[in-house]
C-alpha cells in the first residue's frame, strides 16, 4: 500500500476542513463535530499501531498479535475489527456505521483508559452512510501516526483546527468548549507553567494542557515535570477533552462534574492554573452556595459568576502558585452586588500582578470584550523581584491582525511583546539576559496601590497606561507644505493623463465625451 503523504504547509488543515465542511450537507455542527473528530481519532490510533505492526511482524523473535507489545511502548492496542484498513475497505458498505461503532466498542473494551470517552453513534438512520463512506475515504488520504507525520504534529494542527473551526460553526454554544489558540499561548508565555500542578477547573476541550505540554517541550523540560488536573460539566466536551489529551499522550487526571456544586478537586493547590471560564454565567446555582469556604473575600452575586471563579481560582492556588484567566471587562470595573467590594478586598490582598486588555473579536462565541487576570499569591516571590503592592497593567487592544471579517488573533510577535513585557517586570532575564522594565504610554504602566486606590480599585488598564506619544514633527511648516504642494501638482499631471486615456478609448468605442 502506498504510504500516504502530506502537503503539510499552511492551509493544508483548511483544504481538509472545506473538503469534510462539504460532506457535512444539513448536519447540525455541533452533531458533525463528534463524526469528524472521532474518525480522525481512529485513524491516528491505527496508524500508530500500525507502525509498530509492521516493525513487529518483520522481527521474528515478536508477535505483533501480541497485546503487550503495544502496552509496554504506551500504544493504544488496535483490535483487527478497529484497524483503519478495514474499515476502509468497507466504506462503501450499507453496515459501515455499525462497523464504526463496534470498532469503538472494542478499542474502549481493550483499552482501559478510553473506557466511555468514544463517540459510537455512526450507525443511526439519520447519519447518511454514502457521506460516511465519502468522509471515511477523505480522513484515508491523510497520513496522521506514523513516525514523519507525528514529528510535523499533523494530528495535532488538524485536530487544534477542526476543533477551532466547528465553534466557529456552532457560534456561542460552540465557544463554550474552545478558546482561541492565541489567547491560550498568551496565558501560557505569561505564566510558564515548566514544573508542578498545572490546574483547569473548566477545562473544555482541554487546550490549556495541550499548549502547556508543548510550552514544557520547546523549553527543554520533560513532559513528566508536569501534572494535569482539570474538571468539565458537560460531558459530551469532557469526552473530547480525553480524546485531543489521548491522541498526544498526555496524562492527565480530568473529571466530570460542576466545580462550584461538586468540587472534584477539593484538596488540590495548583501551581499553576489556566482557565476561560463562561463569562457573566448567570445560571451558576449561587444561590446554593451562599456560606462557602471558597469565598474568601466575600460572597459573589447569584446573577453572575465572575468573582465565584476568582475565588475558586485563589482558592485552588499553592501558596506560590500563580493564576492566568480571561474574564469578561466588566469584572476590572463593576460595583454592582458586592463585586467592587470583593475586587477592593483581592487588591487589598495584595494578589492581582497583572491585568490586560485584550483586542475586540478575539472570541467566536462572542463579542464581549475580554481582559486576561493574573494573580499571584506570592509577590514577595523569591524566584522574581518583589512586586509587593504594584499591578503591571498592559493595554493590548490595538494589537493583533484581521484573519477573517470576523476574527482577529494575537500574532506571536504580539504574544512575545506583552509577555516579555510581564516578564522584564517581575525582574525576570529575557533570553538570559536583563532587560530593564520601563513604562510605554498607551501600552503599559506599573502602577502602586496608592494610585489603584484613588481609582476606587478599578484594574481597566486603559485608566492607569494614558494615551500613546505622538511622534513629534519636526519638519518646518514652509518645507512641509512646499513638499505636499509639489506631489499635488504631481498627481494633478498624472489625473490630466488619465482624463485623456479614458476620453481616447471611450472615442475608440463611439462615444465623444
Amino acid at each position: 500500500m502506498v504510504k500516504e503523504k502530506n502537503n503539510a504547509n499552511i492551509g493544508f488543515e483548511e483544504k481538509l476542513w472545506k473538503a469534510a465542511d462539504k460532506l457535512r450537507s444539513n448536519m447540525d455542527a455541533a452533531e458533525y463535530k463528534h463524526v469528524v473528530l472521532g474518525l480522525i481519532f481512529l485513524k491516528y490510533i491505527s496508524d500508530v499501531f500500525k507502525e509498530i505492526y509492521e516493525e513487529l511482524k518483520n522481527d521474528k523473535d515478536s508477535d505483533p498479535e501480541d497485546t503487550d507489545e503495544y502496552k509496554s511502548r504506551n500504544i493504544f492496542w488496535v483490535p483487527p475489527e478497529a484497524r483503519w484498513d478495514y474499515l476502509q475497505k468497507n466504506a462503501k458498505q450499507p453496515v459501515i456505521g455499525t462497523l464504526i461503532d463496534d470498532a469503538m466498542d472494542a478499542i474502549e473494551r481493550d483499552n482501559q483508559s478510553l473506557k466511555g470517552v468514544l463517540p459510537k453513534n455512526y450507525a443511526r438512520p439519520a447519519l447518511d452512510k454514502q457521506r460516511l463512506g465519502e468522509l471515511i475515504d477523505l480522513i484515508g488520504t491523510i497520513g496522521l501516526g506514523d513516525k514523519e507525520n507525528k514529528s510535523k504534529d499533523i494530528l495535532g494542527r488538524v485536530y487544534e483546527y477542526f476543533i477551532g473551526q466547528f465553534a466557529d460553526a456552532e457560534g456561542k454554544k460552540g465557544g463554550q468548549f474552545y478558546t482561541p489558540r492565541c489567547i491560550v499561548q498568551l496565558l501560557v508565555a505569561m505564566i510558564e507553567p515548566f514544573r508542578g500542578r498545572v490546574f483547569d477547573p473548566c477545562c473544555g476541550s482541554g487546550g490549556m494542557f495541550v499548549q502547556s505540554e508543548k510550552f514544557v517541550q520547546e523549553h527543554g523540560g520533560r513532559i513528566g515535570d508536569i501534572s494535569i488536573y482539570g474538571q468539565e460539566s458537560n460531558q459530551t466536551t469532557l469526552r473530547l477533552c480525553k480524546m485531543n489529551l489521548a491522541i498526544r499522550g498526555i496524562d492527565a487526571n480530568i473529571q466530570w462534574g460542576d466545580s462550584f456544586l461538586n468540587d472534584s478537586h477539593k484538596d488540590l493547590k495548583a501551581n499553576f492554573i489556566l482557565a476561560n471560564p463562561p463569562f457573566n454565567d448567570s445560571d451558576w446555582k449561587g444561590e446554593l452556595l451562599r456560606e462557602d469556604v471558597r469565598w474568601e473575600y466575600g460572597i459573589p452575586p447569584v446573577g453572575n459568576a465572575n468573582f465565584s471563579w476568582i475565588q475558586h481560582f485563589i482558592h485552588h492556588l499553592s501558596p506560590n502558585g500563580i493564576a492566568g484567566f480571561v474574564l469578561a471587562n466588566g469584572s476590572m470595573s463593576s460595583n454592582t452586588s458586592n463585586e467592587g467590594e470583593i475586587r477592593k478586598n483581592i487588591i487589598e490582598s495584595d494578589l492581582v500582578d497583572c491585568m490586560i486588555a485584550l483586542p475586540s473579536q478575539l472570541f467566536y462565541n462572542t463579542m464581549i470584550p475580554a481582559c486576561l487576570w493574573f494573580i499571584s499569591r506570592d509577590k514577595k516571590d523569591n524566584k522574581f523581584r518583589n512586586r509587593k503592592e504594584e499591578i503591571l497593567f498592559i493595554d493590548a487592544r490595538k494589537l493583533g491582525r484581521m484573519i477573517d471579517r470576523r476574527h482577529r488573533e494575537l500574532t506571536s510577535e504580539d504574544i512575545k511583546r506583552i509577555s516579555n513585557t510581564y516578564h522584564s517586570w517581575r525582574g525576570e532575564l529575557i533570553n538570559k539576559k536583563k532587560v530593564e522594565y520601563k513604562d510605554i504610554p498607551g501600552f503599559c504602566k506599573s502602577a502602586k496601590l496608592e494610585e489603584i486606590r484613588k481609582h476606587e480599585y478599578i484594574l481597566t488598564p486603559g485608566r492607569y497606561v494614558g494615551a500613546e506619544e505622538e511622534e513629534e514633527d519636526t519638519e518646518k511648516f514652509e518645507e512641509k507644505m512646499k513638499r505636499m504642494t509639489a506631489e499635488l501638482s504631481e498627481q494633478m499631471k498624472e489625473g490630466r493623463k488619465l482624463d485623456e486615456e479614458i476620453k481616447k478609448n471611450l472615442e475608440g468605442i463611439g462615444f465623444k465625451v
